[in-house]
């Protein structure tokens, strides 16, 4: 007798697209987080240098870090990298939307061009 509790590995497995897919392994989680936690480490390093602070790279170079380590956690926490290319497209599709929306404005605005 089986409660509606009781799964199995491949019933836990199933999309709703009725794919089995496999799961990042604990091995791989801790390198993301090794590589978030470095990735963050310099965004902090990064900030407490004065000259750097200061130079035109820096906004670009925080946005870019940003980014990775936004990527990084879509792909690996949020499975995105195992998921149907039908959900990647739904969800990559008004993402590169919203950041060109995003940087045009910021070129409209004058934030990139050094006066």
């Amino acid at each position: 007798m089986t409660d509606e509790f009781t799964h199995t590995n491949a019933d836990i497995d199933v999309h709703a697209m009725g794919e089995i897919h496999e799961h990042p392994t604990w091995r791989q989680y801790k390198w993301v987080a090794l590589i978030l936690t470095l990735i963050t480490a310099g965004e902090v390093w990064a900030y407490y240098i004065p000259s750097f602070v200061a130079s035109a790279a820096f906004v670009p170079v925080l946005l870019i870090m940003s980014a990775a380590k936004f990527a990084i956690v879509v792909m690996f926490y949020m499975h995105l990298k195992y998921d149907h290319k039908l959900f990647r497209g739904l969800f990559t599709g008004p993402l590169m939307i919203a950041m060109a929306t995003i940087v045009s404005l910021l070129f409209l605005f004058g934030k990139f061009v050094k006066r």
